[in-house]
Formats: C-alpha cells, structure tokens, sequence
C-alpha cells in the first residue's frame, strides 16, 4: 500500500480501529507496565499462506508512537512458511500491547484474504480470464480488503458506486427493462464510465447487448446457458461470469474462455491466515 493512500485513507480507518479498542485506557497493561520501558517482540507466521497488509501493520503502532521501530523481515506477497519470522517491533513495551491485537486483526484478515485470492487465481494461470473481487466487503475496511485482493493476484471490481455502472435486476427493474435501463446510463453517465448489465436469463443476453453494453454479467447461470449467451453476444461486449464462484468450483468455468469471472468469496469467506505476536521482553 502506497504512502499517500496509507495516510489519506486508511489511517484515519485504522486510528479508528484503536479508538473501538481503547475507549479510555488499556487497563490490562497499564497496571502491570505503569512507566515506558522499551521491548521487542517478534511477528511469527502460525501457518503457511501469503502475507498482505504488513504497512497496515506498522501503522497501528506508528500511530500510538512514532518512534516505534517496526523491522520486516517479509514484504506482501511473500508465501510464508509456519514458524517462520516475518519481523520484530521494538519499543515502548505499552505500545506493543496496546496495539497487538488491532495491527494482528488487520494482518490477519487481509493476509487470509491474499492467501485465499492466490489458491483461486492460480486455477486460472494459462487463460485469459480475469478473477475479480466485488463489494461484498466488511463495511469500513474495503481499502484494505481490496487491497489484499491484488497482493493474492486478484483484480478489483468497482470500488464503490462512483466508480462505474453496474445495472442489476432491481435497477433493470426500476428502469422497466434492461433496454431502457442502459439507454438511461448511457445518457446520464460521464463517457469514461463503462456500463455493465447483470443478466439472468437469455433474453436479457440479447437485449443487453442490442442495447450496447460494455459488459454483460451473466449471473448465475447454468454452463449450457452461459455458453448459449456467450454465442449471443458474439464479442459485441465483454463477458463477466458471477454467482457463488468459490476455489471448488471456478474450474469449472475456465472452459467458457470469458474475460471476467467475479467471486465474492474472495473477501467474504476467505479464512484469516492465523499470525502471532510473540516473545516479548524488555531490552
């Protein structure tokens, strides 16, 4: 993660995250370490999988104290082994604790994330088919979880709803059809904005496309379908492929040869990539 991204928008988040855990003090440590002493405790790996969010990481404890010295020995995306070193926190010992459990969570979550992404977007290796992430994120962390999406070898899908149009069936819905629904976009969104349909049966494929869309989702559909689909758009638009696409079942679509396959489990059910901080002592 960039230093200007890093500072503008997720640091406020984080610090956020310190004031959900310490409302008024960290009563636990400041009755057995009153003073600052300085320490050192070491980030260990508890499992194998692919590390993301380590700048995230350093952070928390940079913002209790910027004189934290956090030294990696392990850079995002790096596969890491269980057992292994990832790096050492030296500092006041006050610090250490109070920002353990806040800069772990973050590592945690977005590492499992990376680790997740990597096991899915290898099943793709060799094709020309894009795995991207959706907004099924945890409300408050899609910078960081989007993040970890491309450190695992995803890509990202629209950020937030500024970003582009996706028109889906209550849109279509309110618009009275997916005809109307695009021509609606296309005279309301700025030019750089593609326009993307999300469409459940083979009629929509058609209107869609007859309607000029950018890209054609094809949500949920049977193989046998969505190959009829991909024969109906005829390369008039891009491809998407979405709907409940976990690690056990992408193979199955790689055949359709379409440009986008979009999985929300990317970021809702990804496991955490369990992480510890441990041996602290004083120095």
């Amino acid at each position: 993660m960039d230093r200007i991204t890093l500072m503008l928008n997720a640091e406020p988040l984080i610090l956020s995250a310190l004031r959900e855990d310490i409302s008024s003090e960290d009563v636990s440590t400041n009755a057995v370490m009153p003073e600052r002493r300085l320490g050192e405790v070491e980030l260990i790996a508890k499992q194998d999988g692919v590390v993301a969010g380590l700048p995230v990481f350093e952070k928390v404890f940079k913002i209790l104290d910027e004189s934290t010295d956090v030294a990696l020995e392990a850079s995002d995306g790096d596969e890491v082994k269980k057992g292994q070193r990832l790096g050492t926190v030296r500092g006041d010992i006050r610090v250490l604790l109070s920002g353990e459990r806040t800069a772990l969570n973050y590592l945690q979550r977005m590492s499992g994330i990376a680790t997740y992404t990597r096991q899915v977007s290898s099943l793709l290796e060799g094709t020309r088919t894009k795995l991207l992430d959706t907004r099924k994120t945890t409300p408050n962390n899609r910078i960081f979880e989007k993040y970890a999406v491309r450190i695992g070898g995803g890509n990202n899908h629209r950020y937030n709803l500024s970003d582009g149009v996706l028109l889906k069936d209550n849109h279509i819905g309110a618009a009275g059809g997916v005809a109307e629904a695009v021509r609606m976009a296309k005279a309301y969104a700025p030019f750089v904005r593609k326009i993307e349909v999300e469409v459940e049966t083979l009629e929509q494929v058609a209107e869609a496309a007859d309607a000029g869309a950018d890209i054609i989702m094809l949500d949920n559909m049977d193989h046998a379908t969505m190959a009829r689909a991909i024969g109906i758009i005829a390369g008039r638009a891009e491809v998407e492929v979405s709907g409940n696409v976990t690690k056990e079942n992408i193979s199955a679509l790689v055949d359709l040869g379409v440009d986008y396959i979009s999985s929300g489990a990317l970021t809702h059910s990804s496991p955490i990539l369990d992480l510890s901080l441990k041996n602290l002592h004083a120095v």
